[in-house]
């Protein structure tokens, strides 16, 4: 059964930055789409990006442009590069793996 923990989250301010990792353990990492998702208080989980086992990648409008999804099968890791967040990308963030397997989640909040 895979196992999925995430990192990297934090407090930022608007325009700013910030880089998620996702690491898998217990799973043939390569095989998997993999996927990020968030859920603000109140609200739905939402999809954010996409990256296929072939490395295609899919984003929603609402993050294209500043979202920027990524593999790296050798360390059996997903990332999600965030540049010109804005107050409202703050939520908890989520990888998803094809494989059925969700993580903890990590807290983003874009504040001044």
């Amino acid at each position: 059964q895979v196992q999925l923990v995430e990192s990297g989250g934090g407090l930022v301010q608007p325009g700013g930055s910030l880089r998620l990792s996702c690491a898998a353990s217990g799973s043939i990492f390569s095989i998997y789409h993999m996927y990020w998702y968030r859920q603000a208080p109140g609200k739905e989980r939402e999809l954010v990006a996409t990256i296929t086992s072939g490395y295609a990648t899919m984003y929603p409008d609402s993050v294209k442009g500043r979202f920027t999804i990524s593999r790296d099968n050798a360390k059996n890791t997903v990332y999600l590069q965030m540049n010109s967040l804005k107050p409202e990308d703050t939520a908890v963030y989520y990888c998803y793996s094809a494989e059925g397997a969700w993580g903890q989640g990590t807290q983003v909040t874009v504040s001044s």
